[in-house]
């Protein structure tokens, strides 16, 4: 089995067993069923990301190391079930699948620059091995790699599309830039935030897989309004692995975000329930990233996390876009692949990493 299907293989099985333990037998049952109906489809996938050139630089070799890490995947995936509502996942559509995941891919080698990041997917981050400036490169090296694939397919407006949305990240990100470190709480920033880092690219993966698969305005649509949802909800549990997660499952340290200088839902949700708590994230978000968050601060953090109920609401305000995402697709005419998008959003507020 190669890197992707395992990934993506162990992504759904993890998922599948979470469900499990939380009683959840339909829903675990369900990620079973959908790895059936789309395991060739990710090797397909996988097959085709394997044309990415491979050569000597250090470009090339930074671009990779990030790339054969494999990953979720989901953005491929959701792209794959979108598409089989229609004409099914074809020669275009392992393309466009290609190059959403070399977008994301491209996005991550930026944000381990700008963030100092040590590790990805528990292993040496591609800046710690062939240095910033290699990253940055392969990081750009990817987005043209991206869209001369979205080129390549030949889609009528899918190139103008995803250029519109690489413009909402760069936004976002500069949004997220200028107010790394300032403790200004506004869930206004955040969402903006959200909207153009995150949920932008789930957006463009589904209305692609609708478009390249034939279907409708209105379905795309739905499809895009799905993405917009879903990726909001993968955005809030990712904030809540940040503070609340096993780092040895999502190979990261807990409150990286915080780190980084990041406001995430859970901390703005408890500061706007405990205004004093204010103080001790600042300190903790004005250390450099190369420090050690002081200890007396954190736990103040942690507690008071814990104590405003910020992580159970931040898990209540995922489990709700999951469920916008699923009634934005009421009307979707291929029952299998509402079924599956369906699965695929109830699933994500249950994941580890």
């Amino acid at each position: 089995m190669s890197v992707s299907s395992q990934t993506s293989a162990r992504l759904i099985g993890q998922l599948s067993t979470i469900a499990d333990r939380n009683g959840l037998a339909d829903l675990a049952s369900r990620l079973k069923q959908l790895w059936q109906w789309v395991e060739d489809d990710l090797r397909s996938f996988e097959g085709e990301m394997k044309t990415l050139p491979v050569g000597e630089s250090r470009v090339e070799k930074a671009a990779h190391h990030l790339t054969d890490m494999g990953g979720k995947h989901l953005r491929p995936l959701c792209l794959a079930v979108a598409s089989k509502a229609g004409n099914g996942f074809d020669e275009r559509a392992r393309k466009l699948a290609v190059a959403v995941e070399l977008v994301h891919s491209a996005t991550l080698m930026h944000d381990d620059v700008i963030d100092l990041g040590d590790t990805r997917r528990g292993h040496s981050t591609s800046r710690m091995i062939y240095g910033n400036a290699a990253s940055i490169y392969a990081g750009d090296w990817l987005l043209v790699q991206a869209l001369m694939r979205i080129q390549a397919a030949n889609v009528d407006g899918l190139m103008d599309q995803m250029l519109a949305i690489i413009n909402d990240m760069v936004h976002a990100e500069s949004l997220q830039l200028e107010n790394r470190g300032r403790i200004n709480g506004s869930f206004e920033d955040y969402f903006s935030v959200v909207e153009g880092k995150t949920a932008a690219l789930f957006r463009w993966a589904l209305r692609a897989g609708g478009m390249v698969g034939g279907l409708d305005s209105q379905a795309c649509d739905a499809l895009e309004s799905y993405g917009r949802h879903l990726g909001i909800a993968f955005q809030a549990v990712d904030d809540l692995l940040d503070v609340d997660g096993d780092a040895q499952v999502t190979g990261k340290a807990l409150f990286t975000d915080l780190r980084e200088g990041k406001m995430t839902y859970p901390l703005l949700m408890a500061m706007e329930r405990d205004p004093s708590l204010h103080d001790a994230v600042r300190e903790c978000a004005e250390k450099p990233p190369e420090m050690p968050l002081p200890e007396e601060a954190l736990q103040t953090v942690l507690a008071s996390l814990h104590n405003t109920g910020a992580i159970e609401a931040c898990r209540e305000f995922a489990a709700k876009h999951s469920k916008d995402a699923v009634a934005a697709i009421s009307d979707l005419a291929s029952a299998e692949t509402a079924s599956a998008l369906i699965t695929i959003a109830e699933a994500t507020t249950f994941r580890k990493n």
